[in-house]
């Protein structure tokens, strides 16, 4: 093999390492029908204008009209009305829109926050104790006395709650980060690094980052139900959207003066939420086996 040779077979390594994993991703049952189900709920509300059949803010006479398939449903309300008459299945593909908005902002600036903070702390350590003990501090507030904190101050919205999810999200991706770049920065390549004179920055983003980029990713996934669950509960709380906008977690709220008589208006919501947090586990465990070579192994 001649040295110009050595470039493209490192290159085709790589295609084949990336296909192999998304291969054995796909081959496990359970993850392919999770990633399925996450890919339907995610065009279905980023197609949402396109696929409602009814406006969802628009009240009807229609109220609280049970599901097709049950005893007097309407076949043109699939998922039935609310208590104001609006169309329950429009309304489910608004919510989940930002519903799956705000699990986004927040798990992305607050992920890239906290792995930011926990590769430095161990790259630099002597500001290692400053920035984990500050991580530790944050970890003393959860993140629903945040929301309420942040509700007390700006008011119930969107952003109150990204900001409180975002904020509850940086201690573990910190922690997560830290930890495993603390057993990168113990290997001889980062040794053999700095003998030949590399920089500080070609450091950090050739051997560092690029070693913890994928434990990080795995945890993020594995967190991203959790944030969702958790920015639900704030909603239902009534410290996230503001009506008349539609968000899973406040439809459920909504809909829990109907339970005796009218459950679908709460039932439907609640469901839609355990099956994207469900659908957002099992596609984290299955990264994780996938990605970590020790469970690999």
């Amino acid at each position: 093999m001649t040295s110009t040779d050595a470039p493209s077979t490192t290159k085709a390594r790589r295609r084949d390492g990336r296909r192999a994993w998304w291969i054995r991703l796909l081959r496990d049952p359970a993850a392919a029908l999770a990633i399925l189900v996450l890919l339907v709920i995610v065009l279905g509300a980023v197609f949402a204008p396109a696929i409602a059949p009814h406006d969802p803010y628009a009240s009807s006479r229609s109220v609280m009209t049970p599901p097709m398939w049950a005893a007097r449903g309407s076949p043109d309300h699939i998922l039935g009305t609310d208590g104001q008459g609006r169309d329950i299945f429009s309304r489910i593909l608004y919510g989940t829109r930002l519903t799956l908005l705000i699990g986004l902002c927040a798990i992305f600036f607050g992920g890239i926050t906290g792995s930011l903070l926990g590769l430095l702390a161990a790259f630099y350590r002597r500001i290692d104790g400053v920035v984990m003990r500050f991580v530790d501090m944050m970890l003393s507030f959860p993140a629903i006395l945040l929301g309420l904190a942040l509700v007390a101050v700006f008011g119930p919205g969107i952003v109150p709650i990204i900001i409180a999810l975002s904020i509850a999200t940086v201690p573990d991706c910190a922690r997560i980060a830290r930890s495993v770049a603390v057993g990168i920065m113990s290997q001889e390549y980062i040794e053999a690094g700095r003998a030949v004179g590399l920089s500080d920055r070609a450091l950090f983003t050739r051997y560092l980052l690029r070693n913890a980029i994928s434990s990080i990713m795995i945890f993020v996934s594995l967190r991203f139900g959790q944030i969702i669950l958790i920015g639900a509960a704030l909603s239902f709380l009534g410290l996230g959207a503001r009506p008349p906008a539609a968000e899973l977690g406040m439809m459920a709220a909504q809909g829990r003066d109907f339970l005796l008589f009218a459950p679908h208006i709460a039932v439907i919501p609640s469901a839609f939420i355990f099956l994207i947090v469900l659908a957002a586990n099992v596609t984290g465990d299955a990264l994780r086996d996938v990605l970590d070579p020790r469970m690999s192994s």
